[in-house]
């Protein structure tokens, strides 16, 4: 595990720290977890654009055409 050393904004430091406590966890597992989640969601669209490129229009249409033109079943219904 790495050690950091942080500098906050007095105002965020608050923020942070009573979330933490809602949450029941400590400031750095906060933190930590934010950062995860940052990194997530940056991996995630990283990923999602890759596809995007290698996306095909064309073939995107061919397997709609494969699809039923039926009436939505009542639990799908809005």
């Amino acid at each position: 595990m790495s050690t950091i050393s942080l500098r906050l904004p007095d105002s965020l430091h608050k923020h942070v720290k009573e979330l933490a406590r809602q949450e029941g966890t400590s400031i750095n597992q906060f933190i930590a977890t934010a950062v995860a989640e940052k990194m997530s969601a940056m991996s995630a669209r990283e990923y999602l654009e890759t596809r995007a490129q290698r996306g095909s229009r064309r073939k995107f249409e061919r397997v709609l055409r494969k699809v039923a033109d039926v009436e939505p079943e009542e639990h799908d219904k809005p």
